[in-house]
């Protein structure tokens, strides 16, 4: 089934993507510097996660806490 139609997979989809968007910008700041265009979505991205980041790990944890038991 695909994620975006199962509503646990699209929310796993979403953290992963925040979590892979800060990494990067913290690992290297060149490639989401631009705000506009195809990677300005991932510039966003990244800001939630340094922003709202104990929110962001909550949701991981919990994420991979349902994933593992449920």
């Amino acid at each position: 089934m695909s994620a975006l139609f199962n509503f646990h997979s699209f929310l796993t989809v979403v953290l992963l993507v925040i979590s892979t968007c800060t990494f990067l910008k913290m690992q290297f700041p060149a490639i989401l510097e631009r705000k506009t265009g195809f990677r300005g979505f991932f510039w966003k991205a990244a800001r939630i996660g340094e922003r709202l980041s104990p929110w962001v790990a909550a949701g991981c944890f919990t994420m991979g806490v349902s994933i593992l038991f449920f």
